[in-house]
């Protein structure tokens, strides 16, 4: 009868048990790495969104009653405040739209504006250098008229075409209504800047 000579398993060599030794560390390593980086990308993004939320909302512009000073597709960062002054832009809610108009006189204050579209705040002509067309617009007011306790006076820069505070429609705007304050256009990046 013949024996059976038993065969030898394959023993790896010492090379080969710290190669796959390193291959598993490096596995281990990059799977650590991906996961803080994925917890990372979620701190950062849901800090974010905190942040557009609660102070700087970030929104694109849609119409042309602001232009020149803002154009169709711009995108804008407002900064949450309650704090206004004649000539801020602000954001504001209208029938769950998100409007911008600048502030032109506030609680208080007496707006008159003639048939050439001259706006005149508390007996004073106002300088509006950004205005390029003067307009009496659409309007269904007789002027002067008293702002309201808590409430703005606002129009659009493109004084032809915008409907605002001259218009009963939109009328007085609420401080409550008021979102932030236009500070930053963002894009087109050829036109980032600071807003007045």
């Amino acid at each position: 009868m013949k024996q059976e000579i038993p065969r030898m398993a394959n023993i790896p060599t010492e090379e080969a048990v710290a190669a796959e030794r390193e291959r598993l560390q490096h596995q281990k390593r990059y799977r650590q790495t991906l996961r803080t980086t994925i917890y990372a990308l979620v701190v950062v993004a849901a800090v974010a969104v905190l942040i557009a939320t609660m102070f700087l909302p970030v929104l694109q512009v849609s119409g042309s009653s602001m232009e020149p000073t803002l154009e169709d597709g711009d995108i804008i960062a407002l900064v949450k405040t309650d704090d206004f002054e004649t000539g801020d832009l602000v954001g504001f809610y209208y029938q769950n739209k998100l409007l911008l108009k600048r502030v032109i006189a506030g609680p208080g204050d007496v707006v008159d504006i003639d048939e050439e579209g001259n706006v005149s705040v508390n007996g004073e002509l106002l300088d509006e250098p950004y205005v390029t067309e003067k307009s009496l617009g659409e309007t269904d007011r007789e002027y002067p008229v008293q702002v309201p306790e808590n409430r703005y006076f606002v129009m659009g820069d493109n004084r032809a075409t915008s409907i605002d505070s001259r218009s009963t429609a939109i009328g007085y705007i609420e401080v409550d209504q008021i979102v932030g304050k236009v500070v930053l256009r963002i894009w087109p990046l050829n036109h980032l800047s600071l807003i007045n």
